[in-house]
């Protein structure tokens, strides 16, 4: 499966694909990590997949320059890796988070902040319509303007107000959705030194064989590493 640019980048980095669960577990996990490595092998990134939170040191995080949390859930990190993952970001270190990333540490305020918002509910999977608010960045300038496909579509607890939204859902597409007009499925910011990027999409094993969601999470790994703008 080819993609758009698929060539490698000069500047080789190194990502963690974390994927530890202490609540719902997705059967997508394994073929989530398998695209992300995919994808490293085709654009030059090194890539590392664990569950295991004591990778959270300052020893092991500084050989990496993203770290993507991939339909994690629940308490995954303890205080001491909670700190550690906040050095990370405040030394320039890039967040991902997929799907479930949302659905993780809600009682880890600073995490919170770094995802942009908490996962609240979500209706039975069904397709909808995402729609294109920025697309300049990275993970969605390949992205038709109005993106058809089948997921589970988040509704969250809060606007990522703070944000810089990059995907929203037409809530007249599908049934389910709570955030009205402007429901946002991804979006960016710049944070304390980092950069964070999620994406709601994610939930479904075919997810990660659709060439379009592929470009759009590519998109958000080198955004988040600062190799693409």
């Amino acid at each position: 499966m080819a993609l758009a640019g698929d060539a490698a980048h000069s500047d080789e980095f190194a990502v963690l694909v974390f994927s530890k669960t202490a609540g719902y577990r997705h059967e997508s996990i394994a073929a989530g990590v398998a695209a992300v490595q995919t994808l490293g092998r085709r654009h030059g990134f090194r890539v590392h997949a664990t569950e295991d939170a004591t990778a959270f040191t300052d020893q092991s995080l500084a050989h990496y320059r993203v770290v993507v949390f991939l339909n994690t859930s629940g308490d995954v990190l303890d205080s001491a890796q909670e700190a550690a993952f906040e050095r990370f970001v405040r030394r320039g270190g890039g967040f991902v988070g997929v799907h479930s990333a949302s659905d993780t540490e809600y009682d880890w305020p600073w995490y919170g902040r770094l995802v942009g918002a908490y996962f609240k509910s979500h209706p039975r999977i069904q397709p909808a319509i995402l729609r294109v608010v920025d697309p300049a960045h990275p993970s969605t300038l390949h992205l038709p303007p109005e993106w058809q496909r089948r997921d589970e579509w988040y509704n969250f607890r809060e606007d990522p107000a703070v944000a810089r939204v990059l995907l929203v859902i037409d809530e007249r597409s599908y049934a389910g959705g709570t955030m009205s007009s402007r429901h946002p499925m991804a979006w960016c910011q710049e944070f304390e030194g980092g950069r964070a990027w999620y994406t709601a999409l994610g939930h479904t094993v075919e997810t990660y064989g659709e060439p379009l969601f592929l470009q759009h999470l590519l998109g958000g790994i080198l955004w988040a590493a600062g190799v693409q703008d």
